[in-house]
């Protein structure tokens, strides 16, 4: 094939587009598999403005035309082009791109060259470890304690606008704890009420309707009684998967920490 052709076709619609892109990259032998991705792969959550997120495997870089739409972006398309080799390795933990793991839990193979191996190397980024999500659950925890202990010691000490900005900053580590200690990655914001609908943490605490809004006021306003009530159930979900460790080696600090 012509591999010039590869630049997308804008059809008259995003799913025209996507399937010329298909049709072509799929005769070619060095494109080993095909993942889509996005909010086309989350039911519900598709907009008018949708484009499609197709993440592009290639066997290798011998394919310099197909490895330059790498980041290509359309009103329709959205590529990401990878060799087999960076696809295993891409969103795993103490990678530059493990911002990208969540991308990659609910895709969708399109198309499989390698008759399973890509469909493998995907299944494995979908959920944590056991080993993986005790490791990353106990550096999340340490790292959500600190940042509410700076908080509620800044507002203790009379500083709330600096209370406040800590408050802010410890919700995401917050998140990280509460998903890991499902084996679960934490989801991007946008999708994060569509997963709490979905797949619910197994504690009411920690349903969509309770959880969005406490964290809401966190970071409003650093509300100080709302981030003592968070913490006292993560300590508690925290201390029931094992991390007693993680959190007695606070000692008596704790105590600034936990409801009055």
């Amino acid at each position: 094939m012509v591999r010039d052709s590869y630049a997308p076709v804008p059809g008259r619609t995003p799913e025209e587009t996507l399937h010329t892109f298909i049709s072509r990259a799929t005769a070619d032998p060095g494109v080993v598999g095909l993942v889509l991705s996005g909010s086309r792969v989350h039911a519900g959550m598709p907009t008018a403005h949708s484009d499609y997120d197709l993440h592009v495997v290639v066997r290798d870089e011998s394919v310099p035309v197909l490895t330059a739409l790498d980041r290509f972006r359309s009103a329709h398309l959205d590529l990401v082009v990878i060799t087999l080799a960076q696809f295993r390795t891409r969103g795993m933990p103490g990678r530059p791109d493990s911002f990208a793991r969540y991308s990659y839990v609910h895709a969708e193979v399109l198309f499989d060259r390698l008759d399973g191996t890509v469909a493998g190397i995907l299944d494995e980024k979908r959920t944590l470890g056991a080993d993986e999500a005790r490791h990353a659950a106990a550096g999340w925890l340490d790292a959500y304690v600190n940042q509410t202990y700076r908080s509620l010691k800044s507002y203790r000490d009379g500083r709330p606008g600096l209370g406040h900005l800590d408050a802010a900053e410890s919700v995401p580590y917050a998140l990280e704890v509460l998903f890991a200690l499902h084996r679960r990655v934490r989801p991007y914001n946008k999708y994060l009420r569509w997963e709490l609908e979905r797949q619910p943490l197994g504690d009411p605490r920690w349903d969509a309707d309770r959880l969005l809004p406490a964290l809401g006021r966190i970071l409003a306003d650093g509300d100080p009684p709302t981030q003592r009530a968070l913490f006292a159930g993560v300590e508690e979900a925290a201390r029931r998967a094992g991390h007693d460790d993680v959190l007695d080696a606070w000692g008596t600090d704790l105590g600034l920490l936990r409801p009055r």
